[in-house]
């Protein structure tokens, strides 16, 4: 476009301009001035917060096809619900308005003082200014961790700003229900997850009246990848819905003994489906039925280790890890108002320095989860497992070469990282602040390349986690008022709700109004490059769900073939370890051979076919070096692969492609004073 001469702007011009500067002033244009603007809603309830970001949201995908924005996989809208209803204080939204939903819990009147859960939390003695809207003196605040942070219209800035997707993780606790003095519900963890999932929905709906009716919007719920490229395409927000607790399906264990079976599992999973979740996690703070958990440090370690035993019967146990990964340390700092909720005589143990791992790693019933989890397309949410629990649900996962997984807030052991990316999976980095996430994200970013993904950050609002405090007006490059979003459409100035105005230099991220300041805080400490890995996050996070759904369990070439040992061992006639029970495609049988190093395991896929891949599940009895061969014959074998550093568990060969009839494992050295043992082999072309 050809630029007017100095001087000589047509009045249009001027008139575009003095609305701009006027729309810097006075935060959103109003809608009765445009009545084409799609990002602006018609009915917004007064008194509401501003918004303070003008420009239309961008629309479309680049010029390879690809979707834009930033990606939020972890936060809590809904935690008010969960709980009992009266941990988190004030609600996302309201339809009584702004005034109702920003209000705090009735016993925290008239100064906090009985503020429980904030005392234990951020220390002090608990005392706030309670008042919400309008003035906002005390809360929400970057420290505060019972406090709400979601409220609707600070979820809509963080989306003019340029994020795309949204995970609402859906929490709750049962233990911590259970012991906080202050209820007005069920401590009952599926019915505050099925609530919460409700609440979210009436929440779609209540943003659609402020829009112009159903599918207006720009908040909206998916249950696939396809819908959530539509709905980014359209310049809107996708959330999708995940699930964050300690006992799904009822899945607690009590002195070691589970309290749900299979069918508890298939029925929790289809519930979970249907009304909209694709994401979890399996376990949570607790050690469950399920799977054991990584540990949490300090005080808060003390205090979920006391929850530990209230809920299972046990305190969580150590060992020493098999690898370089390892679970978070226990610590053992006193809490001593969660210690005195101990029986008498009953004491949290002491724990040696260098045994770091949780003995508790994948149940069988948590490896049954993990599967119905696939067949359900659903995916795997791996922080908060034990290393012992991450390590075999990554085993099962390599086996079917299945990317469902995610690391959504940094509570994985980082050494995991690139083993996550080589199966497809998607990782975010909690939301530390600004100087330490672009560290963190550097370190990482040649992986990134390697792997060419995209990066996300963990919001984990109203989650009691703790967010980035302020940096200080005086750091050397502050966050100038106004700014440019990322994709550089829109103006982003400070934040006003009621008579309270924030600012990241001098507040922190006190609410999901900031994370578009947090962003440009990151771009100023850290550079456009970690910017850049997070604008490329959403096409990241839905590739991984698209190849989710798009899986498809490949054929066993060597179910119920005919199999031959070199030797099979035998100690009671009640039970058998031929060969074929490597083969029969029940994890409850096995192989077992002789006592000794030189053994092999042999089967005929019946007729020459493409072999690629090879699982091999091995008992406690495994090998530490052996190989695989294949023959045209069953006369002439050729090496495909090999190992001298097995560890046991589930094993995956890769290797290019050949075609063959015979596959033979062959045992050179065994890991244990027995034989091999191998509950199944698998044989796959892909």
């Amino acid at each position: 476009m050809t630029r007017p001469p100095r001087g000589r702007r047509r009045p249009l011009a001027l008139f575009a301009l003095l609305i701009s500067a006027m729309a810097l002033l006075l935060g959103t244009v109003p809608s009765s001035a445009a009545e084409n603007d799609w990002w602006n809603p018609t009915a917004r309830p007064a008194p509401d917060s501003r918004i303070d970001v003008t420009g239309e949201p961008f629309k479309g995908t680049d010029a390879q096809g690809k979707v834009r924005g930033f990606v939020d996989a972890h936060d809590h809208l809904m935690s008010n619900e969960g709980f009992g209803g009266r941990l988190i204080c004030g609600k996302p939204f309201s339809e009584q308005g702004i005034a109702d939903a920003l209000k705090d819990c009735p016993e925290h009147y008239p100064d906090g003082s009985l503020a429980v859960f904030d005392f234990i939390t951020k220390g002090g003695d608990g005392k706030h200014d309670p008042d919400g809207w309008p003035t906002f003196k005390d809360w929400p605040a970057h420290d505060s961790l019972t406090h709400q942070q979601n409220y609707y219209a600070w979820v809509e800035r963080a989306w003019r700003g340029g994020q795309r997707v949204l995970v609402n993780d859906l929490v709750t606790n049962g233990v911590i229900c259970s012991v906080y003095f202050f209820k007005d519900r069920s401590c009952d963890e599926m019915t505050a997850i099925r609530l919460e999932a409700r609440k979210t929905y009436e929440m779609q709906d209540y943003i659609d009246k402020i829009y112009g009716g159903p599918g207006k919007g720009f908040f909206r719920i998916v249950t696939d990848s396809e819908q959530a490229r539509r709905v980014i395409e359209q310049g809107k927000l996708a959330v999708v819905l995940g699930v964050e607790t300690s006992e799904p399906f009822g899945c607690k264990q009590i002195l070691d003994i589970a309290q749900c079976d299979r069918a508890d599992i298939d029925r929790g999973l289809d519930e979970l489906h249907r009304i909209g979740v694709r994401s979890m996690f399996l376990c949570h703070k607790f050690d469950n039925a399920l799977c054991g958990v990584r540990f949490d440090s300090g005080a808060l370690g003390t205090a979920i280790n006391v929850g530990q035993f209230l809920s299972t019967g046990t305190f969580w146990k150590t060992e020493q890890c098999a690898g370089p990964q390892q679970d978070n340390p226990i610590g053992l700092a006193a809490a001593p108002s969660a210690e005195k909720q101990l029986p008498a005589g009953v004491a949290v143990p002491e724990y040696a320095a260098g045994a770091r791992c949780n003995t508790r790693g994948l149940t069988d019933l948590g490896e049954y989860a993990v599967r119905g989890m696939m067949k359900r397309k659903m995916m795997l949410e791996i922080d908060h497992m034990s290393v012992k629990a991450t390590g075999r649900a990554l085993d099962i996962l390599e086996s079917e070469s299945y990317p469902g997984v995610i690391s959504s807030h940094s509570w994985m052991d980082l050494n995991w990282t690139e083993r996550v990316y080589r199966l497809g999976g998607f990782i975010a980095q909690y939301m530390n602040g600004s100087e330490a996430f672009s560290a963190e994200a550097k370190r990482t970013d040649a992986l990134r390349d390697k792997y060419k993904v995209g990066y996300g950050y963990g919001t984990d609002m109203n989650g009691v986690g703790g967010w980035p405090g302020p940096r200080g007006a005086d750091a050397p490059n502050p966050v100038k008022y106004p700014f440019r979003s990322a994709d550089g459409g829109s103006v982003i100035d400070r934040v006003t709700t009621g008579q309270r105005t924030w600012d990241l230099n001098t507040d922190g991220a006190s609410h999901y109004g900031l994370v578009p300041d947090w962003i440009e805080d990151i771009r100023l400490t850290g550079g456009q490059d970690v910017v850049d890995d997070l604008f490329r996050g959403a096409e990241s996070y839905l590739t991984t769900w698209g190849g989710s759904e798009k899986h498809k369990a490949e054929v066993d070439l060597a179910s119920g073939r005919p199999a031959s040992a070199s030797t099979a061992e035998w100690w009671n006639p009640f039970e058998s370890f031929a060969p074929g029970r490597a083969v029969d495609g029940d994890r409850g049988t096995r192989w077992a051979s002789e006592w000794n190093d030189n053994q092999w395991l042999r089967i005929d896929l019946g007729s020459p076919s493409l072999v690629k891949r090879v699982t091999l599940d091995w008992e406690a009895a495994y090998g530490k070096a052996y190989r695989i061969e294949v023959s045209d014959d069953g006369s002439e074998w050729r090496t495909v692969w090999s190992t001298s550093t097995g560890d046991g568990g589930l094993d995956t060969a890769r290797f290019d492609g050949v075609t063959a009839r015979h596959l033979r494992i062959v045992g050179v050295q065994r890991g244990t004073q027995w034989g091999y043992s191998l509950h199944e082999v698998g044989v796959y072309s892909g």
